[in-house]
């Protein structure tokens, strides 16, 4: 980039997108040498699911709500870059625009916060959770069935002020979320992939950009983690496989050792009840093959019992 033209980032306008932004900024400003801050321009973006925030991301379109409208000026060359959260995107790419690069995966794990300071094990029978997710909440009940899971949306401020208003006695959010934004003071446990697998591709920022945009597709080399990178190629084949989208109840967590992959999965029942588990590993090379596998293998599983939104 010799030209001084600015290089242009669209984000979210939530404080969790805009920590997300600049981090990839600075990320860019370290490693290329010509750019700085007055080259690099975040451009605030509303999204569907920023302007109906209390309605069901289902009942404002499911897939893409948190998405389109950035894509949509990327298309337009509006904006040179788009960064999301990973698990916000739908599973079919959008005509046009790619993922070839993604940041260092942040803590992939989900975190308890309660109003009482109690674990979620100490929890009184029928306290009341929330979450935005259909597979926290199968997953909660699985480990308790005497709580209430009851669905929230809102950004994480707004969570955890309901938190804090007392209208739930704890809620569910993503670590690398809380940490992205200095909260971990308000966590009081974390859940171990055991207990809470974690969404696909959660704790990832993905870099959304033209497909033959090569000046930018350039630049993403430069700050792309090739270890996160493999390991959501399994975890979104997987997603694809299954026919899922961001609000399917599944779970999946890749990790790359050695050069091998390991994924690990599970697909709950279209009514949250049962849980279907599958996994497998090989070379990274081999990543979208592996996830596959795995999807298939627990579409076998669940026969009947699960359908994909929208069949």
């Amino acid at each position: 980039m010799k030209d001084k033209k600015k290089f242009i980032i669209g984000s979210r306008g939530s404080k969790l997108s805009l920590a997300y932004s600049r981090h990839v900024k600075n990320l860019l400003m370290q490693s290329i040498p010509h750019f700085d801050d007055n080259l690099i321009e975040i451009k605030i973006i509303k999204t569907s699911g920023d302007i109906f925030q209390n309605k069901k991301i289902s009942d404002i379109g499911g897939k893409g709500v948190f998405s389109k409208q950035i894509e949509e000026e990327l298309l337009d060359s509006k904006i040179d870059l788009a960064v999301h959260s990973l698990k916000d995107l739908p599973t079919e790419m959008t005509k046009g625009l790619c993922i070839k690069a993604v940041v260092k995966r942040n803590d992939p794990r989900d975190a308890f916060l309660s109003y009482s300071g109690k674990s979620f094990f100490e929890l009184e029978s029928q306290s009341i959770i929330g979450t935005s997710s259909f597979r926290r909440q199968a997953q909660l009940n699985l480990l308790r069935k005497d709580v209430k899971v009851i669905a929230m949306r809102g950004n994480i401020d707004t969570r955890i002020s309901k938190l804090k208003n007392r209208e739930f006695d704890a809620i569910v959010l993503s670590l690398a979320g809380i940490q992205m934004l200095h909260l971990e003071k308000e966590v009081k446990a974390i859940f171990t992939t055991e207990q809470m697998l974690p969404a696909i591709g959660q704790g990832v920022i993905a870099l959304q950009c033209k497909k033959d945009d090569l000046k930018t597709l350039d630049i993403l080399k430069n700050i792309n983690d090739k270890v996160t990178y493999y390991c959501i190629q399994a975890e979104r084949a997987l997603l694809e496989a299954i026919g899922g989208d961001c609000d399917t109840a599944i779970g999946g967590l890749a990790k790359l050792s050695n050069n091998e992959i390991f994924l690990k999965s599970e697909l709950f029942s279209n009514d949250g009840k049962k849980k279907f588990q599958s996994q497998s590993s090989g070379h990274f090379k081999e990543a979208k093959e592996i996830g596959y596998r795995v999807g298939k293998e627990l579409l076998k599983k669940a026969g009947s019992d699960f359908t994909p939104q929208g069949n």
